[in-house]
């Protein structure tokens, strides 16, 4: 026992040196077997990131000397929708944007083609306006197709798991047999406007709002899916994808206009005259379509809806006679100037992608707030981005 070898230890009981030592030796070792084991240090990341030679900041996780921090992915590299970012999350466009490039492509292409063989003839033979204002309807074209491309058009964010629990406790909680209704209702300037649940995004829509299946995302102020342009169209890009189309339009019948009047001066038919054959098929068939669109828009615009309303047919007059547009401010001018010249809303996903407490509580007004009599002089400016 442990107490027969400490009396054995011991040199009052007469026992040999030898034995004394040995004894002393067994006994150490049976007191060190008890002892904790030292812990060990934590094993390295796997993943090869900088090597930490400094003490964390308070919130994070304990760095030690030399061992290897893992970097914190972002939230729009996890965004569930079907898109893709560009710039640390600040540009963002549809995962499918095959058509865009082809829109690029040809507009570089009957561009380019006009400004080599087209305009050092028109420019010695009638004017050099002409390339310089080709080339400031060049400019504003790309610029308007790119705001409208890589801007976010207004996607939602989606409910977290604990407000999506919260939101479906509230839907049961009505205590009806038959599985409870996907709808809420509220009233817009006298009309009835019904906010429906996104089974996706976990979420009652705001109004005007619609989920786009192509993005798989919920888009504020939803007009369409534009594949030539490779993004939903929405309530934040809307104004860039009209001009876009207006000065295309423009760009497109000035071209046409100048290329068939180069066909007509030159009479010496050469690789020039061939190029400007193919220009002017390209426009000529394209122009129809593009000055079509942009007319339709025009109407859009000088009513306030969108393409999805108007295919809906949300508020025509064959539903009842009391199906008005709500959203309506009664004259032309004053809807093209809230559409164009009104200022740009918020974006709703930050570039880290983290809800705001604003964005919350517009979200709770508005699943509570009766929106009766809602117009432009209401005093919250978030509420009246969500009533346009």
């Amino acid at each position: 026992s442990l107490l027969s070898l400490e009396d054995l230890c011991s040199p009052g009981l007469g026992a040999p040196a030898g034995l004394r030592r040995l004894g002393m030796l067994f006994l150490l070792f049976l007191t060190d077997t008890d002892a904790p084991e030292p812990p060990e240090p934590p094993p390295f990341p796997p993943d090869p990131d900088p090597v930490c030679t400094a003490h964390s900041s308070a919130g994070t996780e304990p760095c030690w000397p030399g061992q290897r921090t893992r970097s914190p992915r972002r939230k729009w590299q996890l965004f569930p929708g079907r898109n893709r970012f560009y710039c640390d999350g600040r540009l963002m466009m549809a995962r499918q944007a095959g058509v865009f490039y082809l829109t690029l492509g040809l507009i570089l292409l009957t561009t380019g083609l006009f400004f080599t063989f087209d305009c050092p003839f028109l420019a010695s033979n009638l004017s050099p306006a002409i390339p310089a204002v080709g080339g400031v309807l060049f400019v504003f074209v790309m610029g308007m197709l790119f705001r409208a491309s890589f801007t976010d058009p207004g996607v939602l964010p989606r409910a977290t798991p604990d407000e999506a629990a919260d939101l479906e406790r509230q839907i049961e909680s009505s205590g009806c047999s038959r599985p409870p209704p996907r709808t809420r209702e509220v009233l817009i300037n006298g009309q009835t406007v019904k906010l429906k649940y996104c089974f996706t995004c976990k979420i009652f829509r705001p109004p005007r709002a619609s989920h786009c299946s192509l993005c798989d995302n919920c888009v504020e102020r939803f007009d369409h899916h534009c594949p030539w342009v490779g993004n939903c169209v929405g309530r934040r890009n809307y104004r860039f994808f009209y001009l876009f189309i207006v000065s295309l339009s423009f760009l497109t019948v000035f071209i046409l206009a100048f290329v068939i009047t180069h066909l007509i001066i030159s009479c010496v038919w050469s690789l020039t005259l061939l190029c400007t054959v193919l220009e002017l098929a390209v426009c000529f068939f394209s122009v129809w379509s593009i000055v079509g669109l942009s007319g339709f828009h025009t109407y859009l615009i000088s009513s306030n809806q969108t393409t999805n309303e108007d295919i809906k047919g949300s508020w025509s007059t064959k539903r009842g006679k009391e199906n008005s547009n709500p959203y309506s401010y009664g004259n032309i001018q004053t809807n093209c100037c809230a559409a164009l010249c009104g200022p740009l809303p918020p974006r709703s996903l930050p570039e880290d992608f983290q809800l705001s407490d604003r964005l919350l509580t517009s979200h709770l007004r508005l699943q509570a707030q009766d929106f009766t009599g809602l117009r432009p002089e209401t005093r919250d400016p978030f509420l009246y981005c969500l009533w346009l």
